[in-house]
């Protein structure tokens, strides 16, 4: 029956006592005890109500449930019964002192009633794990505590001071910190009497005694605790230990306590207080032989009370029989199960940590999951090395706590910023206060804990253990927004590694190549000489980073613009004879290589790969930043994986590629030192590896590694049996968000890799072969639909002409599309005959995206999904012009691809010549990959070539004046090209490295923005290009609408830094001048063995580095209209006469090949060059015969001289000479037929015949020794006799 009030309850009191009936009806039932029934929990709860307020019930409070407080609280709050509002301020107050950031615990006005336990259901069955309860009737809540009675555990309890943390994750429920001791509803239970007891001094004996365990009894243990150990959970076992100290000496004796009903007694136990211990055995651990004494199932622990307990002499101690077996076999099982390892210890000089106690207060959460917390703003409390206090319950910030005999290790890890305190099994960490701040609790994994597991698993180091911490953080924040934190990381075991433990464990066995000696969990925590993993350790230089996108940009910009010189583009000897508009456009473009090994520590890459429709690139994404990449297979064959896409990519081998762009104002090349006259500084970054280089770590749909599996290509062959082999991806992967965010979306939703709604619905796909495929530029596609097309922009695009392999198929699921063996069966069927529905794909807009992975004789499916019209490719086809003016049957139809569609690439095929010339028909167009030489050819009739070549030099020069400004220019606009449109790019690409069969490329800049990695040593599959003649009957080739280019190789990462143009070139052959004529094309570059006859012609000029006028006496001689340069560029030329037997050249020099020909020194040049610049020019011409005319004055000293010097005999002589073809010499030579000459040789004269002079280019000139000299004529003299 309820308690009568003394006097009539108001109708608020009524109220609030109704309410309380309530609550104790649904939480508080009837309570049996021992004794019979118990008086009603409410009675006596709404006594300890009346005794805590002064008589008066709490009217302004209210009482609330377990399972209320766990899903109706959402936010941190506590609850003071007692307090008043100044007390609760003030109270709040002291707390926000340890964070000034942080908001105070919000005041909840509840009443909160419950029972004290420490243990809880799990999966039906009753679990205690060591820590406490606060449970009623309708639920249960983990709860701490700083003081516990064992007499408290399952007594109903009134709480009057509390607070209640939930999760950080608001699914799940938080945990309550009990403030102040609770108050028992009912009377506590009586102290048991005097018991026999030995004290430490004594017990110790028996452990060092000889006697077997066996034959010693039960026995208690009294003194003060000394060390408590941590709460260990191991392989589900939990245990702890404690040391109890002798009251008199420093003896200490361990007890191990291992029973579940006991594991509360580690919440009890305080340091310095003295206690008894019942019902001890003695056991022996397995692998060390160490006694310690273990308790039993009747064991008790008591307080210490002198009055209470009276010594027991040791010879009674072993009396009768002991019932230590079964004990005694957990011990040891236990042994087995406890055997970590620990980090050996390397022969190098190492460190040894200090151990001290020390009281701080938790400022900030540095990782919960490894145990790192951040004390009074300055060191790092590490608990990862024990197991977390209590979950890590009570450790937020604003908690105190006492650290004892904790290790202090300064700087175990380069980049970590603070002290660390290492916790190790010896250690104890105690919770002395509560946070009165609002943070919500961030609770550790229970299981699958990556950090801990990989800490034990590789017995690391602090320094070890520090950097993996480090990484995981950078792996989670960069990565989790993609994939989610759970299915990166916790998702982690031997048979299905997640991403991030595929990640780490390579770095980790290379870090920690052996795991030495085990880790003896007992000898850390029993030895009398300490030894941990904690007590040596080294600093650590992290051998690797995997910084963000964002940073490995700013980065490789800033160490290619590091040391940079705009002297460092161009030689002195060619920079020093260059005006000022071709010395600025040279520096205008250039570009910077960078690999792994070029940054400390070494760089690794990660980044899902994803593809932009904007860019029309592959791009490598974390949470911040993209970067575009380049991916090559290193057999040759194009990447077209699009299974990859939304896939976790780590790529080790790389090239880094800064692309560096300069606005300068050099006068001339003797300013190149200034840097005032750099105006501008730009870059981009790319990046490009190898397929085979990458390792994929999380796969978009786990099914990548069917495609990992394949090889090196997944080309389509056929095998003995006529089958093919090919593991076909399935689109299922290609369901996710292939886009990049745009530039105004949230950070959230770049990241978003959900799968698409077209899961689990029909769809229809077609299978195609690429016959052709085109650039990416703008164009003025309007699609027949559009209503009116003018005013419209251009946009853009690409298109490329289709082969369809078969009729369209409906599938009830994308995976089913992926039928390997229907797909073996149509590409069978194509070798009797190709088919005949032709279709030309145009792709805009989103479908851009699909052009990094489109290329030529590429088997492909198209996926509509949510569709079931297998007639949907028909539907949108249209005729690209109107049939009045074209015939339907002579044009493929176009058809414009949707953004909604998915590309899944099969296979690469090989076709037969067959097929080739039945494809070579349909389309109209011969796909046949010539050779440069065939190019080069006269022969050769074609007007658009496809090439394989390497790029030896790549040049940026000026559009040709007579070019029309392509449409394009506004795509540079639009996008903010770095290179202006009146520039082009001249790609000079060979055979092969070394080979002295060039061909030039110009591209215009304007198409250079989709055209990534045209860089020297690259090995590149031009297609499409146009062959042109210039009219100095010289064969190029310029990028247009119809041209490709796919990267075969990469340049040699062997390249210096900076970058220069791949492979040394051999030297050139030794050939005859007879020989040139017919092979003016295949042979450009060359050397002969030759006499000097005469010099032609000589000019020495100073000229104007603006306007190119002649520069005399330090200033431009033009004046109309004037010029103010005050720059001179010197320039030299010649023309001589060269016959090496054979037949005659004219060679052109320039510059400091002149000197090299006259024979002058270093300094005659020099101080020639300087009498020069006085007169502005000097000019000699003479004919091939003495006593010819000559222009120059007569009183002219320096004229005079160079007239002697060039007729003089000493200029006559043999030399080496490099040469090339002048390829635009100064008047084209018309073919003409063999004339007869006469030739003297002393008294005798020849007549011979002999052809026009060919026009050389000299690129080194080298004096001839004589032993060099007959050693050449040897070598004529042999080739020439063993071709007669």
């Amino acid at each position: 029956m309820a308690l009568k009030p003394r006097f009539s309850a108001s109708p608020q009191e009524q109220r609030w006592l109704q309410a309380a009936r309530d609550f104790a009806r649904r939480a508080l039932p009837a309570h049996e005890g021992p004794g019979g029934p118990e008086p009603p929990a409410l009675d006596a709860v709404l006594r300890c109500l009346r005794s805590a307020g002064g008589g008066d019930l709490p009217l302004g409070y209210s009482f609330i449930s377990i399972s209320d407080l766990q899903h109706q609280q959402c936010v941190p709050c506590c609850s003071h019964l007692t307090w008043s509002t100044n007390e609760f301020k003030e109270w709040a107050h002291e707390g926000q002192g340890a964070s000034p950031t942080q908001s105070a615990l919000p005041r909840a006005y509840l009443i909160l009633v419950g029972y004290l336990t420490n243990r809880r259901q799990k999966n039906e069955e009753e679990l205690v794990d060591g820590c406490l309860y606060v449970k009623d009737n309708t639920g249960i809540i983990p709860c701490e505590l700083l003081h516990l009675e064992l007499e408290w555990l399952e007594t109903l309890f009134l709480f009057p001071s509390w607070s209640y943390i939930p999760q950080t994750d608001q699914s799940a429920a938080g945990y309550l910190e009990i403030l102040v001791d609770p108050v028992p509803v009912n009377l506590p239970k009586e102290v048991p009497h005097r018991i026999p007891v030995p004290y430490p001094a004594s017990a110790a004996a028996l452990l060092t005694s000889r006697v077997s365990c066996n034959k010693i009894s039960k026995l208690t243990v009294a003194g003060e605790l000394a060390r408590l150990g941590p709460l260990l959970c191991i392989h589900h076992k939990t245990f702890f230990f404690l040391f109890l100290e002798c009251f008199m000496s420093a003896v200490r004796v361990p007890v191990l306590v291992q029973k579940p009903n006991q594991l509360a007694w580690h919440r009890i136990l305080q340091l310095g207080h003295k206690y008894t211990i019942t019902g001890l055995s003695m056991s022996s651990l397995k692998k060390s032989g160490q006694r310690v004494f273990v308790t039993g199932v009747s064991s008790c622990l008591l307080p210490y009370c002198v009055e209470q307990v009276r010594e027991q002499p040791l010879d009674r101690v072993w009396q009768g029989k002991s019932t230590q077996s079964s004990s005694l076999e957990t011990a040891e099982q236990l042994s087995d199960s406890l055997d970590l390892g620990t980090e050996e210890e390397r022969p190098r000089s190492t460190k040894e940590s200090k151990i001290i106690s020390y009281v701080g207060t938790v400022t900030k959460i540095l990782d919960v999951q490894a145990g790192l917390f951040l004390l009074d703003d300055k060191v790092c409390l590490c608990l990862a090395y024990q197991q977390l206090l209590n979950a890590a319950r009570g450790l937020r910030p604003g908690a105190c706590v006492e650290l004892i005999n904790v290790h202090v290790l300064e700087k175990p890890l380069v980049s970590f910023p603070f002290i660390v305190f290492g916790a190790c099994l010896s250690s104890t960490v105690v919770l002395k206060s509560f946070s009165r701040l609002s943070t919500p609790y961030q609770p550790p994994a229970l299981s699958g804990n990556l950090y801990l597991q990989l800490l034990f698993r590789y017995n690391l180091g602090m320094p070890s253990y520090l950097w993996l911490v480090s990484l995981l953080e950078m792996f989670e924040e960069r990565f989790s927004c993609f994939f989610g934190r759970r299915r990166l990381l916790l998702r982690s075991t031997h048979q299905n590694p997640g991403a991030a433990e595929n990640f780490l464990v390579p770095l980790l066995q290379a870090v920690v190549p052996d795991r030495g000696e085990t880790r003896d969990i007992y000898t850390e925590i029993l030895a009398e000489i300490h030894q941990c993993p904690l007590q040596k350790y080294l600093t650590l230089n992290p051998p690797c980073q995997a910084p963000s996108l964002s940073a490995v940009c700013r980065l490789a910009e800033q160490k290619s613009w590091e040391g940079f010189s705009p002297s460092q583009l161009l030689s002195p000897v060619e920079a020093q004879h260059m005006g000022t508009q071709e010395l600025n456009r040279r520096l205008t473009w250039s570009y910077c290589t960078l690999s792994a090994e070029n940054f400390q520590p070494r760089l690794i890459l990660l980044g899902v790969l994803r593809v932009s429709s904007r860019s029309s690139s592959l791009q490598l994404q974390d949470n911040r930043s993209t970067l575009p990449c380049v991916i090559c297979h290193k057999d040759g064959s194009p990447f077209a994986h699009t299974a990859l896409i939304g896939s976790l990519l780590q790529v080790q081998s790389f090239q880094l590629i800064v692309e560096r762009f300069l606005q300068t104002d050099f006068p001339s090349w003797e300013h190149l030192e200034n840097l005032e006259h750099v105006r501008e500084k730009k870059s981009s970054v790319y990046v490009q590896f190898y397929f085979e280089d990458v390792q994929v770590l999380h796969a978009a749909e786990g099914r990548i590694h069917k495609v990992l599996k394949s090889g090196n290509s997944s080309s389509l062959r056929k095998k003995g049996d006529g089958s093919l082999t090919s593991k076909l991806e399935t689109p299922e992967a290609k369901m996710i968000k292939l886009e990049d965010a745009k530039p105004d979306t949230h950070r959230n939703e770049k990241c978003e890799g959900g799968q698409s709604s077209t899961r689990g619905t029909s769809c229809v796909s077609r299978l195609f072969l690429v016959t052709q495929k085109e650039g990416l530029m703008l164009r003025n596609y309007q699609l027949p639909r559009e209503e009116d097309g003018e005013g419209q922009e251009l946009q853009s695009s690409f298109q490329a002409t289709v082969l369809w392999l078969d009729r369209p198929w409906l599938w009830s699921h994308p995976q089913e599309t992926g039928n390997l063996a229907k797909l073996e069966e149509t590409v069978c069927d194509a070798e009797e005959g190709m088919t005949r529905q032709e279709a030309l794909l145009l792709f805009m807009g989103k479908s851009l995206r699909w052009f990094p992975f489109l290329h030529l004789d590429g088997l492909y499916h198209f996926i509509v999904p949510c569709c079931s019209d297998l007639e949907v490719f028909d539907k949108l086809c249209f005729p690209p012009v109107p049939a009045k003016f074209l015939s339907r049957s002579s044009c493929p139809l176009c058809l414009p691809v949707q953004d909604t569609w998915h590309l899944q690439h099969e296979t690469q095929i090989c076709l037969t010549e067959r097929q080739l010339a039945a494809r070579a028909i349909l389309t109209g167009m011969d796909q046949r990959i010539s050779s440069i030489p065939e190019v080069l050819s006269d022969s050769f009739t074609g007007s658009l070539v496809s090439f394989f070549g390497e790029i030896v030099e790549r040049t940026l020069c000026a559009s040709p004046k007579n070019e029309k400004p392509s449409v394009t220019v506004g795509l540079q606009k639009q996008k903010g090209s770095l290179l202006t449109s009146d520039h082009s790019v001249k790609l000079s690409v060979s055979v092969a490295s070394g080979s002295p069969v060039v061909i030039d490329i110009y591209i215009a800049a304007a198409y250079l923005r989709h055209l990534r990695g045209l860089l020297p040593g690259a090995k590149i599959l031009f297609q499409n290009l146009e062959r042109r003649i210039s009219r100095f009957h010289n064969v190029y080739c310029t990028y247009i609408a119809s041209s490709c280019v796919s990267i075969i190789a990469l340049p040699a990462s062997h390249l210096p830094f900076p970058s220069s143009p791949a492979g040394e070139a051999s030297p050139p052959s030794l050939v005859f001048l007879s020989s040139l004529q017919p092979h003016l094309q295949n042979l450009p570059q060359a050397r002969i063995l030759c006499h000097l006859s005469c010099v032609l012609t000589l000019s020495l000029q100073w000229v104007c580095s603006l306007c190119s006028n002649i520069f005399r006496e330090g200033r431009c001689t033009r004046h109309s209209p004037p010029c103010r340069s005050h720059t001179g560029v010197r320039q030299a030329s010649a023309r001589v006469l060269v016959e090496d037997g054979t037949g005659e050249a004219l060679v052109l020099c320039r510059n400091r090949h002149v000197a090299a020909m006259l024979g002058l020194s270093l300094l005659d040049w020099e101080a020639l060059q300087s009498c020069v610049q006085s007169r502005g020019s000097v000019t000699i011409q003479h004919g091939e015969a003495t006593g010819t005319g000559c222009v120059e004055e007569p009183e002219d000293l320096i004229a005079c001289y160079l007239r002697s010097l060039c007729r003089s005999p000493l200029i006559c002589r043999p030399i080496l000479l490099d040469f090339s073809l002048d390829r635009k010499p100064s008047r084209i030579l018309q073919p003409v037929p063999l004339q007869l000459r006469n030739f003297r040789c002393g008294e005798v004269e020849f007549v011979s015949q002999v052809g026009p002079r060919p026009s050389l280019l000299c690129l080194n000139v080298e004096e001839v020794k004589q032993g060099t000299l007959n050693y050449l004529n040897g070598e004529r003299i042999r080739r020439t006799s063993s071709h007669c």
